[in-house]
């Protein structure tokens, strides 16, 4: 089942949680929040709600809960995208390629991995 989908803000919270490892609300609150211009009580706002749709988790040690990502930011990122292709562009994704192409700096690595991709891709449609 798709998890429901999450803002742009949410997003560069779950990364930031990502790569940070677990923190309290204070601690995003500080480290992420204050630069953006956040409250705190946006920023429990915003981990609240992520958790109850399943992107962060929290255990509660000494009192004070610790949140953590519950699947990673890549998940949170893969279902952005699925959404946006599905939603905005009607499930095609030839427009986002054609932007890409025209628009996008893409590395060495970043083009030899979609290059794979599309391998894959072409792969599963000989398979059926």
């Amino acid at each position: 089942m798709r998890k429901p989908s999450i803002g742009d803000q949410e997003l560069a919270l779950l990364q930031h949680l990502d790569e940070g490892g677990q923190a309290s609300v204070g601690e995003v609150a500080s480290t992420f929040g204050e630069p953006r211009g956040l409250a705190r009580s946006t920023v429990l706002t915003m981990m609240e709600r992520l958790r109850t749709k399943g992107y962060l988790k929290r255990r509660q040690r000494k009192g004070m809960y610790r949140y953590s990502t519950a699947t990673g930011a890549a998940e949170a990122v893969r279902s952005a995208v699925g959404s946006f292709v599905e939603k905005t562009l009607s499930g095609s994704v030839s427009p986002f390629v054609a932007w890409m192409s025209e628009h996008a700096e893409v590395s060495d690595d970043e083009l030899a991995e979609l290059e794979a991709l599309v391998a894959q891709l072409q792969s599963r449609r000989k398979e059926s």
